[in-house]
């Protein structure tokens, strides 16, 4: 599984992040352990105040542990792969926190630990702790059987659309699929070997170079939207200012927004209005689908909590009720049954909770198959939105270049009412 850590500080947002419902469809709290709080936002709070007699500012490690997207992991790998990790930091024994989410059909955990050794108050030293993960995540891939990514294989071939969560949030606030859109620039990136060609290949899918404000070199799509380009490809800002020259010499931002809203014929703002609304109303027909699943989910997993709680107490008292007390409790400890009893009890102790363990995971499976159904046409609704964000902006494109003179589209021989009527948006009719 992926394993991604950090060191850092702020435990309240930390687990109010941890706990957020509105941004996963399901949220456990499977452990929470060494610590006085049995409450997760408690407990890091009670991790901060031991901290504060040390001079450490970062006194959580929190790590993400992601399997591969189409395996069951039952909890007792996580919990495997957890005692890996503290082993191999130094993190053994430290008090810790564990929680499960699952969103999008994908079930994934997070674990934070206390870094401060409250014995000796000081903080544990986590040296090279990305490597070392590296180690145990490659370990598990091998251990379980699972596919390993080429860049966990090779961190040479690590996939260039990884993206972080800003540009996520960016990529989702355009409407644009984030991964598509990396893309896009990184082979725009590829293609041109000088600045103008970098220029022209972004405007011929609507993009337009223009100088950022503090980023230097930023796109801008026809919302208005920027991108810094340095963030998109991947690059240094160094490495983009090599070959793109001076931002000095082009148009600022402002400029850009000014000239596209100006060259934006009603047509085609009809014609972006009337996909997305497309592309909306089929996304909240979905949405409406996920709130009704998740909710028939939650529904099903409280029952069977409900359930097993019941029983458990009905079973607890059948195994107490077992041994004897008084005289006849006396008699049994002479005689080796009152032991014989405590290990009966104890043995079907560990089976019940096995199996009601057994049965939340296979519950937990079944959810997670029918959600994945659901995440498939999701995918396709997406695909489908892309592909026509993508047409878009080859329309802005080249209408922009028709705002320009029309040379790049109709051609010399065009006549002057073919051109005319471009530029008024309607449709060009064959003379």
């Amino acid at each position: 599984m992926i394993l991604k850590g950090s060191q850092r500080a702020g435990g309240n947002q930390l687990a109010l992040h941890l706990l957020r419902t509105d941004d996963n469809e399901h949220v456990e709290v499977h452990e929470v352990r060494g610590f006085m709080s049995e409450n997760l936002k408690s407990a890091l709070q009670e991790a901060y105040a031991i901290s504060r007699g040390t001079r450490c500012r970062q006194y959580l490690f929190s790590l993400s542990l992601s399997p591969p997207e189409t395996e069951r992991v039952p909890v007792p790998v996580f919990e495997e792969a957890l005692t890996a990790i503290e082993e191999k930091l130094g993190l053994a024994g430290q008090p810790r926190a564990i929680v499960f989410h699952e969103k999008e059909g994908r079930r994934h955990a997070h674990c934070v630990w206390s870094r401060i050794d409250a014995e000796e108050m000081k903080a544990i030293n986590l040296r090279h702790f990305k490597l070392k993960l590296r180690d145990v995540s490659r370990q598990l891939y091998i251990d379980h059987g699972w596919k390993m990514p080429n860049g966990l294989v090779n961190s040479q071939e690590r996939d260039p659309r990884n993206f972080s969560r800003a540009e996520w949030q960016q990529a989702k606030r355009a409407g644009h699929d984030p991964r598509a859109l990396k893309e896009m620039f990184q082979e725009c990136w590829a293609i041109s070997d000088s600045g103008k060609a970098f220029a022209s290949a972004l405007a011929a899918r609507g993009l337009y170079l223009a100088r950022g404000d503090r980023r230097g070199f930023v796109a801008v799509d026809y919302r208005g939207e920027t991108y810094a380009i340095a963030k998109w490809t991947g690059l240094r800002t160094r490495g983009v200012a090599v070959r793109l020259g001076k931002p000095e010499d082009l148009p600022s931002v402002a400029e850009t927004k000014a000239q596209i809203a100006a060259m934006m014929t009603d047509m085609l703002r009809r014609h972006i209005n009337e996909t997305e609304s497309v592309f909306r109303a089929r996304a909240q027909a979905l949405r409406a689908k996920r709130t009704k699943l998740t909710d028939l989910h939650r529904g099903a997993r409280q029952m069977l909590k409900d359930k097993q709680a019941t029983r458990w107490v009905k079973e607890t008292r059948e195994r107490s009720a077992r041994l004897s007390h008084g005289l006849r409790g006396l008699w049994d400890r002479l005689t080796g049954r009152h032991v014989k009893i405590s290990r009966q009890n104890e043995e079907e102790t560990i089976r019940a909770r096995d199996r009601d363990q057994a049965e939340r995971q296979a519950l937990i499976d079944q959810q997670l198959e029918q959600r994945r159904r659901l995440q498939s046409e999701i995918r396709q609704v997406r695909h489908g939105h892309t592909m026509a964000l993508a047409m878009l902006h080859r329309d802005v494109a080249n209408f922009m270049r028709l705002g320009q003179g029309g040379q790049e589209i109709l051609g010399p021989s065009a006549s002057r009412r073919q051109r005319r009527s471009l530029q008024r948006g309607s449709s060009p009719s064959p003379e």
